[in-house]
């Protein structure tokens, strides 16, 4: 049975725009964008309602014969996945679909449909930089000839398919906006130091970092990887360093000389500060609880020693206060 479809007024030499039925088309399998708003998809199909599908949608029209059963037709989209969408919530039957005849390149599809969602900045940055690594693994294009296809620089196709080098609980925190394009950068920074840039990402995480704050942290971890390059490394040093990391929740380094060293903490702000502060006094107070325990008890000790550790007590930490 030939399936029914209407042409609008306007037509062009080699292809047509139709009325097409909305169940007959189906979704492009090369589709790049993974997630659509569903707040901004409602406002469009409540645009559609009140004003019709003002662009036509692009697809494939491909006859498919059945033995005993005549002829159908299905069409294929190429672009207009939200219009198609928006055109279903708001409940039509039909829509205007521009028909590209002898376009069943798979490439050609990809292309188009990134060339699309790009020209309308739908695409966020994780899936743009899949569907340049598609176009690059799928169809074997080099960095350049994707930039010329997409209208970009080389250096943004090559910027953009370095951020899928993250580990994947990054590129997931990217997808869902809870960090930003920009942060990526110099999380990529500390590539080869994983141990680093996952407390760098956990910072950004936790205390929303600025992208100049994180990059500012980023390069003092490449500049301490540049200084101590070939220099030996106490491992109770690093292992120190860890544990004070973990402890405090921020980065600490520890810096020894002859006589002693430094010990030197992060923070990004006064409230980041007291809350160090306040972690340090926990721990003081929870490391002298033994003590204040037998304080209890009859104190047998001797004066001289009591004096000894009064004066010592002046220069614990809960003593001090911003």
């Amino acid at each position: 049975m030939f399936d029914t479809i209407v042409p609008m007024t306007t037509t062009y030499v080699n292809d047509a725009i139709f009325w097409i039925e909305i169940e007959k088309i189906n979704p492009n399998p090369y589709q790049p964008r993974r997630e659509f708003d569903q707040v901004k998809l409602k406002d469009l199909s409540e645009s559609i309602r009140m004003y019709g599908v003002l662009q036509p949608l692009v697809v494939t029209r491909k006859e498919v014969y059945h033995e005993g059963a005549g002829m159908t037709v299905e069409y294929e989209l190429i672009s207009g996945e939200r219009r198609l969408r928006a055109s279903k919530l708001a409940g039509l039957a039909q829509v205007p679909a521009l028909i590209k005849h002898g376009e069943e390149d798979p490439q050609l599809k990809l292309e188009m449909a990134i060339i699309e969602n790009l020209q309308r900045e739908d695409l966020n940055a994780v899936d743009r930089a899949r569907s340049f690594e598609r176009l690059a693994k799928e169809f074997g294009l080099k960095q350049a000839q994707i930039a010329d296809k997409v209208g970009k620089s080389r250096e943004y196709v090559s910027n953009s398919m370095r951020i899928l080098a993250l580990p994947d609980e990054m590129i997931t925190a990217l997808e869902e906006g809870k960090i930003s394009e920009g942060h990526t950068r110099p999380l990529l920074m500390l590539t080869d130091r994983p141990e680093e840039q996952l407390v760098l990402f956990k910072e950004i995480m936790m205390k929303k970092l600025t992208v100049r704050e994180a990059e500012s942290l980023s390069r003092r971890v490449a500049t301490e990887k540049i200084r101590n390059k070939g220099k030996y490394l106490d491992p109770q040093i690093i292992e120190m360093e860890k544990n004070f990391t973990e402890s405090l929740g921020t980065r600490v380094r520890i810096e020894k000389n002859k006589e002693g060293g430094t010990v030197t903490i992060d923070f990004f702000s006064p409230d980041d500060l007291r809350g160090l502060l306040e972690k340090l006094n926990n721990k003081a107070v929870a490391a002298a609880a033994p003590a204040e325990i037998v304080a209890n008890n009859v104190d047998d000790r001797a004066p001289a020693d009591v004096e000894k550790e009064d004066n010592q007590d002046l220069y614990s930490l809960k003593d001090f206060s911003l």
